[in-house]
Formats: structure tokens, C-alpha cells, sequence
């Protein structure tokens, strides 16, 4: 891409779904479902992320997400979150398929702890596992750079290392490795945990990041609605300086002005 392309024209796959926006938006800790909605289209998201534990999609007797964020309208991604075993991501999965059809999945299995990093041992068990029942795996990991690896090599469609823990709001703590994690694979790769304001988001952009997920940052801010549109400015303001290049750092000064030729 130049610089005088549109970035809308700049569009990223994953399992042979093809999308514009760069910026995808959780479902939890909103007030409610309707602000949830409204953060959604001021994020200008094309995909949310659905805790199939936590939300309500079947209930009718209770307020349900479906009536808000529209199915039609945005892409779901049904996720594991609250899953703390192999067994138990799989069965969530399985039971999301039967339910809405969903094969296009984010799969987290979390460790027992206050950090919630996943565990990755339990997690690689099942992405193989979820392969093999032919879903489209889009795989939460640490940013163990020698792990990412070993789950796209057993059949991930998508990488997504967490910045820092989930709902900290840290950001990334460790540029190197989500950098290295993007340079050596060739399925999308996604920040997902631990963004906490649009800088974070642009930072991840500017490593090469495909995309961003965005859920207590958005959700958690004094006005959430107008943070989902400053995630939105932020990813696209962060893509654009990736593929422009950006000047290389020096150790010392440079003058904006040439010094020779001098009145």
C-alpha cells in the first residue's frame, strides 16, 4: 500500500473471512446490552468476541444480546473464557456450534490464578483437538514466542498473544516478543488482553499486528462510547504508521533544517 491508498481498500483474512476493520470489541462489563451495541458501531467493528458462559444468547424471559448486537450485522466469535480445562473448551465450542452454527472460534483456557494467563499446555490440547472436529481456531496465548509457533504449527488460524493480563489495562509489556511472534508467522496475529487506552492499540498496530481486541478497555471507561471511537482512530492511526515505516532512531539530534547552504 502507498500513501495515497485508502486504508479501507487495506483489509485482513482469517480462515478465508475477509475484514476491513481492524478493531474487535467484547461483550462483557458493559452496563448493559444496549451500550454494548452502541460501543460496537462507535468502534466501527465488524466482529465481537461472545463468553458463551457469561452471555445470554437463548433466554427470551431475560435481556438477551442478540436483540442488540445483531448477528447480521456483526460477526460472532463465540470464546471460552471461564474455561479452565481442555475438556471444558471443547464441549463449549462443540455446543456453540450446534447452537448458532459458529465455527470461526477464539479458544482461551485459562490457568487457575490471579494473573488468568492461559495455560498453554491445556490450550495446545485443544486447539489439536478442535482441529481435528474442523473448527476455525483463533488461539488466546501468552507471548511465549516458541509456543506461537507450536500453535500455528498444529493448525491455528489465528494468533492472538495478551499484552498483559486480562483486564489490567497494562498494555504490552513486552514489545520484543510481540514483534517477534508477528515476524515469524504467516496466520493473522492479534493483541487481545491487557489493552487499556488507545495508545495501547496503536502500539500494537505499529509491531504489525493484524487487528485488536478491545473488551474492559472500552467497557470500563468513564464514557465507553467515545473510547470505542478513539480504539477505532487509534488502530486505524497505528496501521497507518506501520506501513508507512518510520524513521529510524538515532542516538543523537538531527537538524529539521540542513545546516549547509545557510544565508
Amino acid at each position: 500500500m502507498t500513501a495515497s491508498q485508502d486504508t479501507a481498500s487495506d483489509t485482513w483474512t482469517v480462515a478465508g473471512r475477509t475484514f476491513s476493520s481492524r478493531l474487535i470489541v467484547g461483550t462483557g462489563k458493559y452496563a448493559d446490552y444496549a451500550q454494548n451495541a452502541a460501543a460496537a458501531e462507535a468502534a466501527g467493528a465488524e466482529i465481537v468476541t461472545v463468553a458463551l458462559r457469561r452471555v445470554n444468547l437463548s433466554d427470551p424471559s431475560q435481556p438477551m444480546l442478540v436483540d442488540h448486537v445483531k448477528p447480521d450485522r456483526f460477526t460472532f466469535l463465540p470464546n471460552t473464557a471461564g474455561c479452565f480445562t481442555g475438556e471444558d473448551a471443547v464441549r463449549t465450542l462443540r455446543l456453540a456450534r450446534e447452537a448458532g452454527g459458529w465455527g470461526l472460534v477464539k479458544l482461551e483456557v485459562l490457568s487457575d490464578s490471579a494473573h488468568l494467563y492461559p495455560d498453554m499446555v491445556e490450550t495446545l490440547r485443544a486447539l489439536e483437538l478442535l482441529v481435528k472436529d474442523g473448527f476455525d481456531v483463533m488461539v488466546y496465548c501468552t507471548d511465549d514466542v516458541v509456543m506461537a509457533k507450536r500453535l500455528e504449527d498444529a493448525g491455528a488460524a489465528a494468533i492472538m498473544p495478551a499484552a498483559s493480563p486480562i483486564g489490567s489495562g497494562l498494555g504490552i509489556q513486552n514489545r520484543v516478543n510481540i514483534r517477534l511472534i508477528v515476524e515469524q508467522a504467516k496466520v493473522p496475529v492479534l493483541v487481545d488482553a491487557g489493552v487499556g487506552t488507545a495508545s495501547d492499540a496503536t502500539i500494537a498496530m505499529e509491531l504489525g499486528c493484524d487487528a485488536v481486541i478491545a473488551n474492559t478497555a472500552i467497557a470500563a471507561a468513564k464514557d465507553p462510547i467515545l473510547m470505542a471511537s478513539a480504539m477505532k482512530h487509534a488502530v486505524i492511526a497505528g496501521r497507518q504508521a506501520y506501513l508507512a515505516g518510520r524513521m529510524p532512531k538515532r542516538m543523537y539530534a538531527s537538524a529539521s533544517s540542513p545546516m549547509a547552504g545557510r544565508i
